[in-house]
């Protein structure tokens, strides 16, 4: 199992990443970041997702849909941002984000490892 440290600077490891945050979707509140920019406020960026998160859960549950969410995929012209909720029981309400360079990273093999690093989070 993983600290918070550990599993930040490990997803920071993935090809083509920009930043990496834990955030808890209750409060919009990011619980660790590592990485960005002085363009890019991984803690803004973690408050904008909670919506998103907050939304698709909304909407999963109206169409009684009874699954649960194993990441949610934004695409940029020169950026993905991955969205992970963690699935553990001492991980419930948050969610691992990633920002990734377009250029420089492989998705599926950024989602294989985004999964592994969520599976070993120990909150």
């Amino acid at each position: 199992m993983a600290s918070v440290d550990t599993a930040l600077k490990e997803a920071m490891t993935i090809e083509g990443s920009i930043g990496v945050a834990l955030v808890d979707y209750n409060s919009g509140m990011a619980l660790g970041t590592l990485g960005g920019t002085k363009d890019f406020d991984l803690n803004v960026a973690a408050a904008g997702n909670t919506d998103v998160v907050r939304a698709k859960m909304r909407t999963m549950e109206m169409l009684n849909l009874g699954d649960s969410i194993e990441d949610i995929l934004i695409t940029l012209r020169h950026q993905y941002h991955m969205i992970r909720p963690v699935q553990s029981r001492s991980g419930k309400g948050l969610f691992l984000y990633i920002s990734l360079d377009r250029q420089r990273a492989n998705l599926a093999m950024a989602r294989h490892q985004l999964s592994r690093v969520e599976s070993d989070l120990e909150v």
